[in-house]
């Protein structure tokens, strides 16, 4: 059972990930010859802060009230 992992920064549409998943499970059925059911994609969705490419964040955290500290 091919299990593939998607990261991608939050805020596409859910038919552009529908389409990419049917894409992505066709690649994995036309070269590995896996059962298209047996085929498993799981998409984790990340905010662009979160997010780095060359060194830079992809986003700035939306303004929020600080931190309070925790009681113990």
């Amino acid at each position: 059972m091919p299990v593939v992992e998607i990261t991608m920064i939050e805020g596409r549409a859910y038919e552009a990930k529908a389409k990419m998943v049917e894409k992505v499970t066709d690649a994995i059925v036309a070269t590995l010859g896996a059962p298209r059911d047996s085929v498993r994609i799981i998409i984790r969705e990340v905010p662009p802060w979160h997010f780095a490419a060359a060194g830079v964040l992809k986003g700035t955290p939306p303004a929020h009230e600080p931190c309070q500290p925790c009681a113990g």
